[in-house]
């Protein structure tokens, strides 16, 4: 009699169960997430000490919006030394491009006129000597010095001819284009820098949330870090991790329903991405079984009537099941 009764419970629990589980199979597919909103993040090109704050955190702000601003002493020191070098490569540039001036060639010349003369009175000296050498009116090292000296006023006199043709020929093409390749570098430079310093004036480059601001008034942030983060998008999105068993039935563009965690009434998403890689089930979705399938991110985008909703509430998603 007892060995029957239960027999009759375990058969009732099963019955129980099987309808439960077909229940769940009819109902429609779900899907668990949080909602999120694109985020911007504006990193500090310099390491300077934040000089003011024009927003505050959880404020809208509009595209090009002051946000903040950082001391721009020592990056504007930077650019008018950038500015000074682009002159001077300018300035050397255009001596190139017009060659030598017509005094410095006079010189030249005057220069290799006297070099010729100098030269021709040692020679000549140095031959006289050398004639008295034959009767040994003279030493070997007066002699020695004597064509040393013919040599090297030789020498000079070769030197100024040569800066004379130098003159007379011009500036070389090769060296005009070195001058302009330096130029375009210190224009680059100067430019660089402008655009440096107009970084430190951060402003918002798209309408969005202030979500956070890292640094204080005086701060001095290191290269890179966030000076602020913006949230933006006319509304936010869902984030959702779709379910295996789900995953062939969702596809990219399909209409759905967004359950918010608060508001009883749903709200009408269409499903923008969904990753061809699987992920580990969140903590927030582990039911049961579930916790040890893969689950697919998605991300479903809402329309303009979730705008006023904010950032990290939970959500569940449901579709209708369909065919495919």
């Amino acid at each position: 009699m007892n060995i029957s009764g239960s027999s009759s419970r375990v058969l009732a629990l099963a019955l129980l169960a099987a309808a439960v589980l077909c229940g769940c199979r009819q109902g429609s597919p779900q899907a668990l997430g949080t909602l999120e909103y694109d985020r911007i993040t504006l990193p500090a090109p310099v390491a300077e000490r934040i000089v003011s704050i024009d927003v505050h955190e959880g404020e809208r702000v509009a595209a090009g919006q002051t946000l903040l601003q950082l001391n721009p002493a020592q990056t504007r020191a930077g650019l008018l030394a950038a500015e000074a070098q682009v002159q001077q490569q300018r300035d050397a540039l255009a001596q190139l491009v017009n060659g030598p001036r017509a005094g410095d060639i006079t010189q030249a010349r005057a220069n290799l006129a006297a070099a010729g003369a100098q030269a021709r009175q040692t020679r000549a000296y140095y031959q006289r000597l050398q004639a008295l050498k034959t009767h040994d009116y003279v030493s070997t090292d007066d002699l020695g010095r004597a064509r040393a000296a013919a040599g090297s006023a030789d020498g000079q006199a070769a030197a100024a001819r040569a800066l004379l043709d130098q003159l007379l020929h011009g500036t070389r093409p090769e060296q005009i284009a070195q001058g302009r390749a330096t130029l375009a570098a210190a224009l680059a430079q100067a430019a660089a820098q402008r655009v440096l310093l107009g970084k430190l004036h951060v402003v918002a480059p798209r309408a969005g949330l202030v979500d956070s601001l890292p640094y204080r008034l005086g701060d001095q942030a290191p290269i890179g870090a966030p000076l602020a983060i913006l949230l933006v998008g006319e509304a936010p999105y869902a984030r959702i991790y779709v379910p295996e068993q789900e995953r062939a039935r969702v596809h990219v563009g399909d209409s759905l329903r967004v359950f918010v965690a608060g508001r009883a009434k749903p709200y009408p998403g269409r499903v923008r991405m969904v990753r061809s890689e699987p992920a580990f089930t969140p903590y927030y979705a582990l039911i049961g079984a579930d916790a040890a399938r893969l689950s697919y991110l998605a991300e479903v985008t809402l329309g303009t009537d979730a705008a006023n909703l904010p950032a990290g509430l939970p959500v569940r998603v449901e579709w209708a099941r369909s065919g495919r």
